[in-house]
C-alpha cells in the first residue's frame, strides 16, 4: 500500500505516529521511555508490559496506554504482530495521564492497523484527522480492570520484588527475603501491603499466576504452566486463577 511522503514541514501537524513489526516469541524491547504517549497493542500474540507502577499480561483483545516519559519494557510470549501508536502530548485534553489497560474492539483494532499502514496521521488532512479523533474516542471508552501486578515503591521492597520474580533462593521465605533486603519480616510485609495494596503472600501468588498465564500464551500446556506456578494439578491452578481474577486463563484470551 502506498503511503504519503512526509516532509519536515509536516512534523508539527502529525498528531499520531505509528509503528508495525512482527516479532518472535521471547523477544524483549528493553526498558525505555518516549516523548509521546503510547498505545501498545499486538493484533496477534501476547505481550507482558512492565512499568515502574505495575506489569500487565496483554492478549490481542487488550492494549496498554503508557503516558509520555514513563519507562516501560515489553516482552512477547509468542509470535506477535506488534502495532503501536504514539500520540502527541497536548494534542487532546482527553488523553489519560496514567497507565491503563483498554479493551480493543474490532473497530479500534482496525483503526490501529490502518494508522500503522499510514505511519502517521496529519490533523490538516480531514480523513486522517477524523481517524485520530475516532481512535481517541474509541479507546477512551474502553478501560477495563487489568490483570495487573502493582509494583512496590520503596527501594528495599522493589529489591524484594525482583528477588521473587527471579526465583532467587533468598525469596524462599519471608524471613530470608526480608534479611536479603535489610528489613525486618514485619516491616517488609507492611511495605508490600501499603505500597501495592496486597499482602506479600498475595503479591507472590499473583506473580506466579501471571507468569503461568504468560507461559500458556506462549504455547505451554496448562499442566506445565500450573506446575511452574506451584500447583500440583491444572484444576487447582485454574481455580486459583479464577479466585484471583474472576475468570479462567482460557476465557481471558477470548475476544
Amino acid at each position: 500500500m502506498s503511503r504519503k511522503r512526509r516532509l519536515v514541514a509536516d512534523e508539527p501537524f502529525l498528531v499520531i505516529r505509528a509503528a508495525a513489526s512482527d516479532l518472535a516469541g521471547g523477544q524483549v524491547i528493553a526498558r525505555h521511555a518516549h516523548d509521546w504517549h503510547q498505545l501498545i497493542y499486538a493484533s496477534a500474540g501476547v505481550m507482558t508490559v512492565t512499568t515502574e507502577a505495575g506489569s500487565w499480561v496483554v492478549p490481542p483483545n487488550r492494549a496498554v496506554w503508557v503516558p509520555a516519559g514513563i519507562r516501560h519494557a515489553i516482552r512477547f510470549a509468542g509470535q506477535s504482530r506488534f502495532r503501536t501508536l504514539y500520540m502527541m502530548p497536548g494534542w487532546s485534553e482527553r488523553l489519560p495521564g496514567t497507565c491503563l489497560v483498554v479493551a480493543v474492539s474490532p473497530l479500534l483494532s482496525a483503526l490501529v492497523v490502518r494508522a500503522a499502514e499510514l505511519r502517521a496521521l496529519d490533523r490538516r488532512d480531514c480523513v486522517e484527522g477524523a481517524l485520530a479523533v475516532l481512535i481517541v474516542d474509541e479507546f477512551r471508552q474502553a478501560a477495563v480492570p487489568p490483570f495487573s501486578l502493582p509494583q512496590p515503591e520503596s527501594e528495599a521492597a522493589r529489591r524484594a520484588a525482583v528477588l521473587i520474580a527471579d526465583g532467587a533462593s533468598e525469596a524462599g521465605s519471608v524471613a530470608t527475603l526480608a534479611q536479603a533486603v535489610g528489613l525486618g519480616a514485619r516491616t517488609l510485609e507492611r511495605r508490600f501491603r501499603d505500597e501495592t495494596g496486597m499482602t506479600l503472600g498475595r503479591w507472590r501468588r499473583h506473580h506466579a499466576l501471571l507468569g503461568a498465564l504468560e507461559q500458556v500464551a506462549g504455547g505451554a500446556p496448562v499442566k506445565a504452566a500450573a506446575a511452574a506456578a506451584g500447583y500440583a494439578a491444572p484444576s487447582a491452578f485454574v481455580a486459583a486463577f479464577r479466585a484471583a481474577f474472576g475468570t479462567t486463563p482460557g476465557r481471558y484470551f477470548e475476544a
